[in-house]
């Protein structure tokens, strides 16, 4: 059953208001409201949201409106090769290459273009891309900058495929999709396969060898790894051939493979390695993590939480703390033990101290144009439900840079410009409801003066009052909400 905000959000999208429009087609793509994910109803309802815009702005104003921008953010989130051949598709398509060829470096930018990549090129979307094809003969070319990108599938490939080598190129949150995706649209002969075949089946090493050396990055990692005896063969009593191991592993990590950088980063550790480099080895750690090798990730962010204390950074620990959630989330045991110890956890806002007072803060905002709110009453009360989710202090509630307190993986409060002897503090962000009110104060602080919220004295002063007339206005309808059957 829809929840009544929903139910609230969908009537006024109905009715032509474009905030609420973009807000319905925000729900359909996260899931908020316990609304069920489906991209193409996300689509449909940024599309209008998108034409509510533009028919009240003039073209130099739709070309820099933070709205459009917003909408158009979103859109580039949206999984388009689960869109195509419904109703909005042709917006969808059309926005994503209006973004994918804008000549910038931008999140929005470069996540359109991997969509496009994947719905292109990907294998796994042959069945869509089929679906595209015909799709494309019924409707006309796009006109972008100064080219046209004709209806052709096959040039459409084309510059899907420089996307994807850019992509593998760089270092945006899509470059190790990007690199696996090269890897496994390498070319596949008829050869090959039967080598590698032979080599499966029984376990022919001329196969392996041969395998190795037309390219297949597989056998070139498998021979490495058998060379150098970290295959986990234990049959073999031989001493293994470092060199030789270390030189194929080098070739498949040339080609992106993530196993072949840790399995280097082991032998350059080997003191009977001739090439013994403890330097060498930590950044053949450091690339397979980059790549998303979880053990390598692992061991990346210990090392940088033993050097904490060498590492000049903001807050003490954070750069640790990425590199151990990002193994935490792949399921390595040891990186969650080892999180514990960095990060703090607040997951349940009922145990922290603001809870009460932060659900009438929410009540306020909810209903703070009937209220009448200032703005910087607004602002407080953003930061009393931000104090709940993540248990800050008074301290820290009242002066903490909402605007840098977010990470991928937690929040940093650090009040040091103000209260000097107080420690910087990292906290894990583990539910949806943490980062939604992160990121519903971020919008608002965003656009805001700084001078606002005046200093310490004044800040405290604000917060009295606000507290007052919130415990004073909200708190019998928290308890009569408390106190009715569930």
């Amino acid at each position: 059953m829809a929840s009544r905000e929903f139910l609230k959000i969908l009537s006024s999208a109905r009715l032509g208001d474009a905030f609420s429009q973009q807000k319905l087609g925000e729900a359909y793509l996260t899931g908020a409201f316990k609304t069920p994910i489906q991209p193409s109803n996300a689509l449909i309802w940024l599309e209008k949201s998108y034409l509510s815009l533009k028919n009240q702005l003039s073209d130099a104003e739709t070309s820099n409106s933070p709205q459009i921008f917003s909408i158009l953010s979103h859109v580039s989130n949206i999984p388009l090769a689960q869109t195509v051949d419904t109703p909005a598709f042709q917006f969808g398509w059309e926005s994503f290459w209006r973004l994918a060829d804008s000549n910038t470096d931008s999140e929005t930018t470069i996540a359109a273009r991997w969509q496009l990549v994947d719905l292109l090129i990907n294998p796994s979307n042959l069945e869509t891309q089929t679906k595209l094809t015909d799709w494309l003969k019924r409707n006309p070319p796009i006109a972008l900058s100064e080219k046209t990108f004709a209806t052709d599938f096959n040039n459409l490939q084309r510059v899907a495929r420089q996307y994807l080598q850019d992509l593998a190129d760089g270092s945006s949150l899509f470059a190790n999709q990007a690199k696996e995706l090269l890897i496994k649209l390498q070319p596949k002969n008829e050869a090959l396969s039967s080598l590698w075949n032979v080599w499966l089946t029984d376990q022919n090493e001329e196969a392996l060898i041969q395998a190795a050396e037309l390219g297949l990055t597989l056998a070139k990692l498998t021979l490495g790894l058998r060379l150098a005896q970290l295959d986990g063969n234990v049959e073999s009593k031989s001493n293994a051939s470092l060199k030789k191991a270390a030189h194929w592993l080098e070739l498949a990590a040339k080609d992106g493979d993530r196993d072949a950088w840790y399995a280097l980063g082991e032998i350059y550790r080997r003191p009977q390695f001739s090439g013994y480099s403890a330097s060498e080895s930590d950044r053949c750690f450091d690339r397979a993590a980059d790549l998303g090798h979880a053990q390598a990730q692992l061991r990346k962010g210990a090392n940088l939480w033993r050097k904490r204390e060498k590492i000049e950074e903001k807050v003490r620990g954070l750069q640790a703390s990425y590199w151990v959630w990002q193994a935490h989330q792949q399921g390595i045991p040891e990186a969650t033990e080892l999180l514990s110890k960095i990060l703090a956890s607040c997951p349940d806002p009922k145990k922290n101290e603001w809870y009460e007072l932060a659900q009438s803060a929410d009540k306020a905002i909810n209903h703070h144009a009937e209220h009448k709110l200032d703005e910087d009453w607004l602002l407080l009360c953003h930061r009393i439900i931000i104090a709940n989710q993540f248990n800050f202090s008074k301290a820290e509630l009242l002066l903490s840079e909402v605007g840098q307190l977010q990470h991928e993986h937690c929040v940093a409060v650090d009040i040091r410009w103000e209260l000097p002897k107080i420690l910087p503090r990292l906290i894990q962000i583990e539910t949806i409801q943490q980062r939604r009110a992160l990121l519903a104060a971020g919008k608002v602080f965003a656009g805001t003066d700084i001078e606002i919220e005046g200093n310490l004295r004044q800040r405290r002063y604000r917060f009295d009052q606000v507290t007052h007339w919130l415990m004073s206005t909200f708190s019998k309808s928290l308890n009569q909400t408390d106190t009715e059957p569930a």
